[in-house]
Parts: C-alpha cells; structure tokens; sequence
C-alpha cells in the first residue's frame, strides 16, 4: 500500500495495520483480523459481502462514512471505464493501444446511444460475453453491490448508464411476464426462492442461453429433481431417527371424483409427503385405514413414529385403537382443527343459531341470484361482497354472519332507501322476507351471539390449522383462553354461555384432551414458568407420555432427572439467552424431547 492511500482513505482511522504484513489489518471496534487489506477490511465495516464478515460493533455514522468513500471511488473507476470506452470509439475502429487496459466485460454498456449533438455517434451494438471456461461453472460474480447511490457528483455519462441498465431490466421484466400471462401461471409464482435462484443463473449465463426444450423439462430435468428430492429425503430422514415424528393421513376428493388419501410425515426439519393412495375402489373402513396406517408406520420405523394424526371420523377412530393396540409405543390423535370444526357444527345446530344462519343464507341467496340488486349492494357498500356460505365449512357460518354484522347499517339503509322502494323488487314475496329479516332486532341480537360464541373458537382453529409455528404446545391454553373469552363477552352470566360450553367440553373431552397436548403444555416454557400451579390432568398426560414411549423404568427414572432441570430451570434452562427466549422461540421441537431422551439413553 502507498502512503498516499494511507493519508487518503479514511479507513485507516478505524483500523491497525500489522507493521509485518501490510495485508492484515485489525479492526478497533470488534479486534477483528482481516486478510486482504485496507479494502477487504472497509468491506468489514460496511458489511453485506461475501468475503467477510460485518462488524457487529460498527457504528452507524462509520458505516455510512465508508459506504459512501467506497460508492465515490466506484462512481470514479466508472467514469474512468466509460471515457475510455468514448475514447475507442472516438478514435475509430483502427485505434489499438497496447499500453491501455481492456475494459471489464461487467463494465460494458449495453445498447446506450448518445444524443445527435454530442458529436461521439452512437453506440450500435455491444459484444457478447466472453467465452466461458471451467472455472465458470463454480465462481459466481465476486461484486455485489449493496450500496445505493446518493446522487452527489453524478455525472451525465453515469446517468445514462444507470438509465440503461434499468431499461434492460425492464425489457427483461417485460418478457418474463408476457411469458406467465401466456402460459397462465399464478402471479404469486414469482415469489419462490427457486424463482430466484433461476433468475440468478440465468444472469451468470449471460446473453445466448439456450431454453430448455420440451423432452428436457418432461424427461432428464424432471428425473433430475426426483433425484435431487429424494437426496433432501435424507434430512429428513435423519431428524425422524433422531427427533421422532407424526405421521399424518388426510383423504380427500379429486376433479375426477376419486377419493385420495394423502400420508405426511412431519418432524421439526418439516413436513414431506409421503404417498398418496387411490381408495375408490374399496370402502375405507377402520380394518382397511389401520392396513394403510400400519404399512407407513413400518416403511418409517416404529421407533421412529411417535403419533398418527387423523380426522376423528369412526372408521379413523377405530383405526387409531387399533393401532394403539399393535404399536404401544405410539398414540393416536384426532387432527385438532377438524375437531374445532365439529364443535362450530355442533354450535351452529342449536335451535337459535341455526335459524340465525338459515336466515342469513337467505338473505345471501336472494341479493346473489339478482345482478340488478348485487349492484345496488354495491352502491350502497363501497363494493363491499356479502360472503356466500359453502354447507361444507363450519367456519364459514361465522365468517358470513361476521361480515353482515360489519355491513348492517349499509343493508339496513339500502333497504330504506327510495332507489329500493322504486325497485321491480319491491313486491317480490322473498324480498318482503328479506326486509323484514334485515330489520328485526332480534336477528341481529342473535348475531351478535353467535359472534361472541365462535369467534374465540375461530381463533383457535386458525392457530391450529396455519403454519406459522407448531400448534401442540399451544393447544389446551388456546382453549383455556378462548372459554375465558366466551365467558367475558357474556359478563359472567352462565346461563347464557352454558349450552355453549357443554359443547365444546363433549368435543374436548372426548377428542382434544390427549397425553400429548398435555405434554406439549408442559414443555412450553412460555407457560410453564409463568403458570401459579400445575393442573392434575397436565402432569397425567406427560407421565403417561413417558410411561408409553419408554416402557423401560432406568430410562423413566433418567428423563424425570432431566425434567428436573428443566421444572426449576437449572443448567441450559437457567440462561439468561434461555429465559429471554422463551416467549419468542417455538416449542415445535420440545414435544419431541422425550423421544430424543430415549433414543440417546440406550
């Protein structure tokens, strides 16, 4: 390094250089050592390379510094580029200077022309990529500029090359998305990572890249990515063995009318599909849901599956017993979210509910089948839809008398509005229901309760049914929660949310209240440690968890030491990263310690 560059660049102010090697450099805020140096060292600083690391102690007024002497210095080698380029071409074809350094091929501008007064012409054509070598297949572009311009010291030149680039851009954009709108791909295609790990190697191409063709996408691709899947298998296949996991069964049916019954397994490295099993040909009873069942449990291990997840229908419930039976090691549990919907069924079919909901359906059915009155409605609320209700969603029972409630005084004005009055409607008999539905205060009233009874059970189901973290260990306080919630809502008064519980108590006990939602409670340290008391039935279900997936009493007696660590926060638990942590960091993986503990203690 020059001396001149010692007095300039203002890096050296925040790092040491080694009086022995001139390329290592130490920084003051982190004592970091970097190779490479003054530049790679300013990297450090600014963080967002790939060759080094941030320094986590930077502060924000050096990092801008830094940012912007190292954008300057680009801007200036950019200039340089361009006017030597303005310069070949000025000189003509026939100008070659030895003594002159070739322009970086990243550095050429593509497609700029000048303005006819400038007296340089014009740029026609630019040259394609080099030609690519080996070492092309395994170095990606070393450059990658995460800085952004402030605009100070722009030149025109610099202007019209940043023009050109987003021009280039756009066309390709442009392109890509003539392309999705031919072959009619979603939209929300583009936001996959494999997305952009496409639009990244075609960049490292360059022009020229050959499409793949039909046979090549049908065949040799697509056997590639089986492969390719079946190598990211064995992740998975490690964390079975090592964590436990679920398998899951979900039937459903196809365009065709098929009935399909899909198996999942899942772990905390994920969930994988299977199979799938065409089962229209016979009758899915418990014996031939329990042969489908029995044969996933065996191609996983049994030491591997600590639960099968099912819907409660009878034949699942009997095929669940049944495994139970042959396999003691595993339990059976109903899927929580069907569960939640048999209890919104259960709801809807008391008397005032579902006269409540055939009302509201009503109301649905007779604006909908009119397009001259769906436009008034939208008139009169702000293009707002009335949900229609599908018999097939319990949830959306709520979903439709939620959204009325929101438009009540639209429809209600709507309704009394001289533009309805003058309607061709107005006569019509099941307008006459219509109006006087939209207008009695009692419908209204018996919306309001419906909303206060379901929507804390609606809650819940979207905690169970997304996937945003792993449910189990939040199931019996959602519960607890959304109870205490129907209970405020009513201000205590039992008489009036007494029919309500006894539901959703008959669902619970029968089908939620499992070892393993119990033990999943317990093992949230979220709750845990902030809970007064431990309830009876809590520390029932993860004793017989421990009794049931390790039948051996050295092993038992080994976890309940572990557990003790844990109960009074001993060790890792004790840490302050541990305890800061708690409410933040999913407890997907703890329902799976004890299955650790086991497989790690023979």
């Amino acid at each position: 390094m020059s001396s001149t560059t010692s007095k300039t660049d203002p890096a050296w102010n925040y790092f040491e250089a080694d009086p022995n090697d001139r390329n290592t450099t130490t920084c003051k805020f982190c004592r970091k050592v970097t190779k490479g140096g003054i530049f790679r060292a300013k990297q450090h600083l600014v963080g967002g390379f790939r060759n080094t690391k941030a320094c986590p102690k930077c502060p924000p007024s050096v990092k801008e510094e830094i940012g912007e002497y190292m954008q300057k210095k680009k801007n200036n080698r950019d200039e340089r580029n361009i006017a030597s380029l303005d310069d070949d071409i000025q000189f003509g074809e026939g100008y070659d200077d030895d003594d002159d350094e070739p322009l970086p091929q990243s550095r050429k501008r593509p497609n700029v022309s000048t303005g006819s007064g400038s007296g340089t012409g014009s740029i026609g054509s630019v040259k394609g990529p080099t030609q690519k070598g080996p070492l092309d297949v395994f170095l990606k572009d070393p450059e990658v500029n995460v800085l952004k311009s402030k605009g100070k010291g722009k030149q025109t030149r610099l202007g019209e090359h940043d023009f050109a680039k987003k021009e280039l851009r756009a066309r390709v954009c442009r392109s890509f998305a003539r392309w999705m709108y031919d072959a009619g791909i979603p939209f929300n295609a583009v936001t996959y990572d494999s997305f952009k790990v496409f639009i990244e190697a075609v960049g490292q191409y360059g022009p020229g890249v050959k499409p793949p063709s039909y046979h090549e996408v049908r065949v040799p691709l697509l056997k590639q990515e089986v492969e390719a899947t079946r190598e990211m298998m064995k992740d998975h296949e490690e964390a079975w063995a090592k964590y436990g996991c679920s398998i899951l069964s979900d039937g459903w049916k196809d365009k065709r009318e098929r009935t399909l019954i899909n198996f999942l397994v899942n772990s905390p490295k994920g969930s994988m599909f299977l199979e799938s099993v065409d089962g229209s040909s016979y009758s899915k009873t418990g014996e031939k849901m329990f042969q489908l069942l029995s044969k996933c449990v065996e191609k996983i291990g049994v030491r591997n599956v600590v639960q099968v997840v099912t819907d409660s229908a009878s034949n699942n419930v009997l095929a669940g017993r049944f495994l139970e039976a042959k396999y003691p090691t595993l339990f059976w549990t109903p899927c929580a979210a069907h569960c939640l919907d048999l209890m919104l069924e259960d709801i809807f079919k008391l008397p005032n509910m579902k006269k409540t909901f055939e009302r509201a359906v009503m109301v649905n059915s007779y604006i909908y089948t009119r397009s001259g009155l769906v436009n008034m409605l939208r008139r009169f609320t702000d293009k707002k839809e009335l949900l229609r209700p599908a018999k097939t969603r319990f949830a959306t029972a709520f979903i439709t008398l939620g959204r009325m409630h929101s438009l009540k005084s639209n429809l209600r004005r709507m309704f009394t509005s001289e533009e309805w009055m003058t309607s061709k409607w107005v006569k019509e008999a099941g307008a006459k229901k219509v109006v006087e539905v939209i207008l009695m205060p009692s419908f209204w009233n018996n919306v309001v309760f419906a909303l206060k009874v379901a929507g804390p059970l609606v809650r819940v189901l979207r905690l169970v049914d997304g996937e945003k973290k792993p449910a189990m260990g939040y199931i019996y306080e959602a519960m607890d929660r959304a109870k205490e919630a129907i209970a405020n809502s009513f201000n205590g008064d039992e008489k009036k949310y007494a029919p309500i519980f006894q539901i959703i108590d008959n669902r619970w006990d029968v089908q939620l209240h499992r070892p393993l939602h119990a033990a999943g409670w317990y093992l949230n340290p979220e709750y845990f440690y902030k809970a007064e008391h431990i309830d009876t039935e809590i520390m029932n279900g993860l004793y017989e968890c421990i009794r049931k997936l390790n039948p051996d009493i050295k092993v038992q007696d080994q976890i309940d030491a572990e557990l003790s660590m844990y109960n009074n926060a001993d060790g890792f638990f004790g840490n302050y990263m541990a305890i800061r942590k708690r409410a933040e960091k999913s407890p997907g993986t703890y329902i799976y310690i004890l299955h650790y503990i086991y497989n790690h203690s023979r």
